[in-house]
């Protein structure tokens, strides 16, 4: 089965697969249709993000590709209706996106520093979560 990814810098060395991150796990979105793919697209292009670009891959390539990574997928068919909050950035990119100045820097890496930086906001992230949720 084909689904439809997003993808930057398609067919090059620097080539990059959009992914979220969500309460420390990274998950990327295979669409089932193509114009949901491009919507979502879009509306990365509007918040002034590198846009993607749709490419249609195969399912069993995607799902083994995370597997591998360490990145959880989700399938999101047509017609997808969300039912908690999680879910609704499926179908709509959330209105903050990390900082990605540095993506197609190969020497870029992260230490150990950055590591435990980026550990400490995920932790700070599901506390603000959980507050709200409190509300």
């Amino acid at each position: 089965m084909r689904v439809h990814v997003l993808l930057y810098d398609s067919g090059e060395e620097s080539e990059g697969i959009h992914s979220l991150e969500i309460s420390g796990k990274t998950i990327v979105l295979m669409f089932e249709s193509s114009d949901d793919a491009e919507r979502y697209s879009g509306l990365l292009e509007a918040q002034d993000f590198p846009v993607p670009s749709v490419e249609s891959l195969d399912r069993e390539e995607i799902e083994a590709f995370c597997r591998e990574a360490g990145y959880e997928f989700r399938f999101i068919e047509s017609g997808f209706i969300p039912e908690n909050d999680e879910e609704r950035i499926f179908l709509a990119p959330p209105e903050s996106n990390l900082d990605v100045t540095h993506w197609k820097d190969e020497k870029v890496l992260p230490d150990s520093n950055d590591a435990n930086e980026n550990e400490k906001i995920n932790q700070l992230d599901d506390i603000r979560k959980k507050l709200e949720g409190l509300l």
